[in-house]
C-alpha cells in the first residue's frame, strides 16, 4: 500500500468519525439536527465523497502502475532496474504493535474527537469504498471498531487451549461455514444389521450385507465476552496486556469445557455427560455414605468399549482427592501423584489413576455426589470450531457517555457425543459408553 492511499484512508476516516460525532450529539439530545449541524453535515459529507474518488483514483493509479512494472519486468530489461517499496508491517501479524496493551491504548486514542488515528490502525484495510453511516465498518471506530491484529487474537486463542481445557481432546474440525455434517456408522460386528462376515460353505450362496449409515449435523454457536474498560485503565498498558486476554481466556476455557461436559444442547453444545450416552455406575450395595472404593472405579473401566481405556481421563472435583490417596489394592496404591507416576508431570499435573491421566476440575459434582468422578474418552466427542479461532473487536460507541470502551471476544463452536445412545455388548447385559459418571453414594 503506498504511503498516499494511507493518507487518504486516513483522511476518510476522521472525516467520517466527525460526521458521526454530529449525528450522535444530536441523537443523544433526541432531536433534529439544527440547520447549523445539517450544514456542517453536508460540507463533510461532500468532503467524505471527494475523498473517496481520490481513493479510487490512487487505487487505479497504483494498479496500473503494478501493472506496467509487470510488463516492464517481463521484457529485456533487467530485473535490477525495478525498485519496488513496501511497508514490512502489513506482513507482521502484529501490524507493528508491541503488545495487546498498546493496541487497545491506540484504539482509544483514535477514537477520541480531533485525534488522528495511527496508520498502523488500517494497515491491510479495504481501500475506502463509500460506506452507508448506518452500518458497521473497519474504518471507523465508532461504527464498530477497528480488527484486533492476528496475532493478538491467536494469543488468546492459545492461552485458552491450556493444560486444564478440554477442547484438544475432542475430535475437533475447523470450518469456514456454519455447520458441517458427519456421516457415521453405529453398527457393531456382533450386532443385527450393518456390514457382517460369514463363514461360507463350498458352492453355498454368499449372504450380502450393506452398511447402515446415519449423518449428524453440528452448527456453530456462539460464545462471548463484551467487556467495557475505562479510559484510565486503558492508559495502565502494561496492565492490560497481562490482565484483558489472560481474564478473558479464563473466562472462555471455563465455558467451553463446561459446555463439552454438560452442555444442554439449546444454544450450546450438547455435553457428553449430559445426554443418553451417559452410562452412570452405581454405588455398590451397602456402601457408606461419603465414601469411594477400587470397584467403584473398576466398574468404571468395564464400561469403556474396547480400545477407550487408552484414551481415556478421570475428571474429579478437588474434594475427591482425599479418598483417591487412600485407595490401595492390596498393598500397592491405585494413585500416584505427580512425582511418583511415570513421566510426571507430563502425564498430568495431578499424576494418574489406574494408570490414566486425572484432571481435578469444578465441572465435576461435589464428593459423593453423582458425577463427582467422570470418565471419558473424549476422541468420541465431535466438535467444530470456526477458523481462525478467536474473533476481537472493539467500538466506543455504545460507552461512549461513561468514558468507556468496550472490547468484544467471539468464539464460535458446537460439539456432540459421536454416538446417540450407549453400546450393547455382544455378551453380557452391561451397556458400554465412552462417557462415564459415578453414582451418588
Amino acid at each position: 500500500m503506498s504511503n498516499k492511499l494511507r493518507e487518504l484512508q486516513s483522511r476518510k476516516a476522521n472525516l467520517v468519525k466527525d460526521a458521526r460525532t454530529l449525528t450522535d450529539i444530536a441523537a443523544s439530545e433526541e432531536r433534529d439536527m439544527t440547520d447549523e449541524e445539517l450544514s456542517a453535515f453536508d460540507v463533510l459529507k461532500s468532503k467524505i465523497e471527494a475523498a473517496s474518488g481520490a481513493i479510487d483514483r490512487e487505487a487505479a493509479l497504483i494498479s496500473e502502475e503494478a501493472q506496467m512494472a509487470h510488463v516492464a519486468y517481463s521484457t529485456p530489461i533487467t530485473p535490477s532496474a525495478i525498485i519496488s517499496v513496501t511497508d514490512n508491517r502489513e506482513g507482521n501479524p502484529t501490524h507493528g504493535f508491541h503488545s495487546v496493551g498498546e493496541f487497545l491504548k491506540t484504539v482509544c486514542q483514535a477514537q477520541k474527537p480531533g485525534s488522528t488515528i495511527d496508520e498502523r490502525l488500517i494497515l491491510g484495510s479495504a481501500r475506502g469504498a463509500a460506506v452507508p453511516a448506518n452500518f458497521g465498518n473497519e474504518g471507523s471506530a465508532q461504527d464498530g471498531g477497528f480488527l484486533v491484529p492476528p496475532q493478538f487474537a491467536s494469543e488468546i486463542f492459545q492461552l485458552s487451549l491450556g493444560e486444564d481445557s478440554l477442547l484438544p481432546m475432542t475430535d475437533n474440525v475447523e470450518i469456514t461455514g456454519n455447520t458441517m455434517a458427519f456421516p457415521k456408522d453405529e453398527t457393531t460386528p456382533w450386532g443385527s444389521n450393518g456390514i457382517r462376515a460369514y463363514w461360507q460353505g463350498e458352492a453355498t450362496p454368499a449372504a450380502s450385507t450393506k452398511p447402515v449409515l446415519g449423518l449428524s449435523t453440528l452448527r456453530l454457536k456462539k460464545l462471548m465476552a463484551l467487556v467495557p474498560v475505562t479510559d484510565e485503565l486503558l492508559d495502565d498498558t502494561n496492565a492490560l496486556s497481562s490482565y484483558l486476554p489472560e481474564k478473558i481466556a479464563t473466562s472462555i476455557r471455563w465455558k467451553t469445557n463446561e459446555s463439552i461436559l454438560f452442555g444442554s444442547g439449546t444454544g450450546v453444545p450438547m455435553g457428553c455427560m449430559n445426554n443418553s450416552t451417559t452410562v452412570t455406575v452405581a454405588k455398590e450395595q451397602n456402601q457408606a455414605t461419603q465414601t469411594l472404593t477400587p470397584q467403584n472405579l473398576a466398574k468404571m473401566i468395564s464400561r469403556l468399549p474396547p480400545g477407550s481405556f487408552g484414551k481415556s481421563v478421570w475428571i474429579v472435583n478437588n474434594d475427591v482427592l482425599p479418598a483417591l490417596f487412600t485407595l490401595t489394592l492390596g498393598n500397592y496404591p491405585i494413585y500416584l501423584p505427580t512425582g511418583l507416576s511415570v513421566g510426571g508431570i507430563q502425564i498430568s499435573p495431578y499424576g494418574s489413576l489406574l494408570g490414566r491421566p486425572v484432571f481435578v476440575s469444578q465441572h465435576a459434582n461435589t464428593f459423593s455426589g453423582q458425577g463427582d468422578v467422570l470418565l471419558a474418552d473424549l476422541s468420541y466427542y465431535q466438535t467444530i470450531t470456526k477458523a481462525g479461532g478467536m474473533q476481537t473487536a472493539t467500538s466506543m460507541h455504545l460507552y461512549f457517555d461513561a468514558d468507556l470502551t468496550a472490547f468484544r471476544t467471539t468464539f464460535r463452536m458446537d460439539g456432540q457425543s459421536k454416538i446417540a445412545t450407549p453400546i450393547t455388548p455382544a455378551k453380557g447385559t452391561a451397556s458400554m459408553s465412552p462417557f462415564i459418571q459415578l453414582g451418588a453414594r
